[in-house]
């Protein structure tokens, strides 16, 4: 069993409910989405390919507790579920990165799933899979990247039409770098009494998106 891999590496998770943790990151190859604001389009294609044990063992070469499988879209590989429950056998604490597109129902319950809802800004409203939201749990996550004030109200509705603050442990709502002032949105949650957590990406305040960081 193999696996396109762009990239492992070793880092500070830069997002999501382990900012600030030291992380192993496992990047797959491949997404079906094209999200007008994506800052991975690097692992669109390309790759190598990796075996499942390779992967274990590189993972482990880092001694790290946290590991995050993400891509591109790490769905778009079917390996990936043995990939997640193989890691999570390790007994590493794994997060899944997932653009929401793709049905998250053979993940493994013991993953954390941070899954993005796609906002009307990023041109991939249409393909948010909303099927999947009944299927989120407690310890699971919902990311929305907004642009505008659009983006926000949309993002507002879905967080109350799916109750989604009770459905899982965190909803983050992060701004996109260059078009939304984080003060702006900060503001918004702020005057809305909004249940979610504000976040900017941490690893762009520290290495300005620097691949492999």
């Amino acid at each position: 069993m193999e696996l396109r891999l762009t990239e492992i590496f070793f880092s500070l998770q830069g997002e999501a409910r382990t900012v600030g943790c030291p992380t192993v990151f496992v990047r797959l190859t491949g997404c079906p989405q094209r999200c007008v604001w994506c800052d991975t389009e690097y692992a669109f294609s390309g790759g190598e390919k990796w075996s499942l044990a390779a992967i274990l063992e590189e993972v482990g070469r880092h001694g790290a507790r946290y590991v995050t499988v993400t891509g591109g879209e790490p769905l778009a590989q079917p390996h990936c579920l043995t990939l997640l429950g193989a890691l999570c056998d390790a007994g590493y604490q794994v997060s899944l990165e997932t653009g929401g597109a793709m049905d998250i129902a053979g993940v493994d319950e013991r993953v954390s799933v941070v899954m993005d809802l796609k906002a009307p800004g990023s041109a991939e409203q249409h393909n948010n899979r909303l099927e999947n939201i009944p299927l989120l749990r407690p310890h699971h996550q919902v990311k929305f990247v907004l642009a505008d004030r659009r983006d926000y109200d949309w993002a507002r509705f879905m967080l109350d039409q799916h109750n989604l603050a009770e459905r899982v442990s965190d909803v983050l709502f992060s701004p996109v770098q260059g078009q939304l002032a984080p003060g702006q949105l900060a503001d918004w949650i702020i005057e809305d009494r909004l249940p979610v957590r504000f976040q900017l990406q941490l690893h762009k305040l520290l290495w300005d998106d620097a691949r492999g960081r």
